[in-house]
């Protein structure tokens, strides 16, 4: 699938956050994922209260569902990331997580949003994705 990584000099320099300002994608099939969180097969929750370590096991799992749709992480285009009671040194731990799944290079576009809850108590991050495919 074409896809067009945009990063102009008129906005702030965001790869080394581990994602893409703009990424122009065109193909046949569009995946939408639902928001995934920290929870394993069996609705444990994996990585307690550490951010790093549910942003991981949330990602583990956007892997799972593009990879069931036919699809790999290299498809996703862009992301949304919903962060427990945001503050700016949770910054450091998504952007190691996105960083670790995500190629450095062409990263997705991703919008994080801080929120004061969600579904479950303990859950301190959940990731939505959107992947275009061939």
């Amino acid at each position: 699938m074409p896809k067009e990584y945009v990063n102009p000099n008129s906005l702030f320099p965001s790869m080394q956050h581990g994602f893409s300002q703009v990424v122009v994608a065109s193909g046949r099939k569009m995946v939408f994922i639902s928001g995934q969180t920290a929870w394993d097969i069996r609705k444990k929750i994996v990585g307690g209260d550490s951010l790093l370590e549910q942003a991981r096991q949330a990602l583990r799992n956007v892997q799972a569902a593009i990879e069931a749709a036919g699809g790999t992480l290299k498809d996703i285009v862009s992301l949304r990331i919903y962060i427990v009671n945001y503050q700016p040194e949770n910054a450091e731990a998504v952007s190691i997580a996105l960083q670790e799944f995500f190629s450095s290079e062409n990263p997705p576009a991703s919008t994080w949003i801080g929120v004061s809850a969600l579904a479950v108590p303990e859950f301190l991050i959940e990731i939505e994705a959107i992947a275009v495919l061939d």
